[in-house]
């Protein structure tokens, strides 16, 4: 036989049965405590998929970074053709030398070049007034050991002159995992890529500069003006996609 009071139905009524045959009358609202080794048991299986899940998004602490092929077995900076620059400022100097700095290490290989590129207004009035001169930097570096993520985002402000806090950063989309374009007002702009554990940078600089005769009594001014280097972003970004497919396998 099973009674039920009038107000089970309602909110706070307490339900009942009674179970007949020898059982003792149970309260259904009631619950029992559980087992402190049930409880326990949960707590070490939700602790054991939390981790599965971090292991399966970040990896191991200790694993190493993934260089997604890329390789310096050589110095690349004489190959490098720069088309994209060369065809909106000028192209490089065929008569300079590239002096590349090539680093072979278990932990890390890097290399890093500066290319100067070709001076219109020297070669239209040779040996005398101002010029215009553009360089462009080239580094790559390939970490073996550790993960450079965490330090591409710290360095964002950084350059080899130090921290600019007032340096303009700007996000590029599509170009590796993450990509920035750090524009300063001195004359200097920058585009870094972080892929795996490959970090590359592309500079491009520009400077005046005057040349003239040691008995030349021209006064000098104070030279032109330094261009704005916002114009040749896109040259920036095509010539390190070019540099980036050159150094994969």
């Amino acid at each position: 036989m099973i009674s039920e009071p009038e107000m089970a139905g309602e909110f706070g009524a307490v339900e009942t049965r009674e179970v007949m045959g020898g059982f003792d009358r149970e309260l259904v609202g009631e619950r029992r405590p559980r087992r402190p080794w049930l409880w326990a048991l949960g707590g070490v299986v939700m602790a054991s998929a939390l981790w599965a899940a971090a292991l399966f998004l970040y990896g191991l602490g200790d694993r190493k970074p993934d260089i997604r092929g890329y390789q310096l077995d050589h110095d690349p900076c004489p190959s490098i053709q720069l088309k994209s620059i060369g065809a909106a400022i000028a192209p490089r100097e065929p008569t300079t030398k590239v002096d590349a700095k090539l680093l072979k290490h278990d932990a890390l290989d890097q290399v890093q070049c500066f290319i100067p590129l070709r001076s219109r207004a020297r070669a239209e009035q040779p040996g005398h007034g101002w010029s215009i001169d553009y360089s462009v930097g080239i580094t790559v570096a390939l970490h073996k050991k550790t993960d450079p993520g965490v330090e591409f985002e710290a360095r964002r402000r950084v350059t080899d002159f130090g921290v600019v806090p007032e340096a303009k950063v700007e996000m590029v989309p599509d170009l590796g995992d993450k990509a920035y374009l750090l524009a300063q007002d001195d004359g200097n702009s920058e585009l870094r890529v972080l892929e795996g554990g490959a970090v590359l940078s592309l500079s491009l600089s520009v400077f005046t500069h005057y040349q003239g005769a040691a008995d030349d009594d021209e006064v000098i001014d104070d030279g032109p003006d330094i261009p704005d280097l916002s114009a040749y972003q896109s040259a920036m970004i095509s010539d390190m996609s070019d540099v980036m497919s050159s150094l994969k396998r």
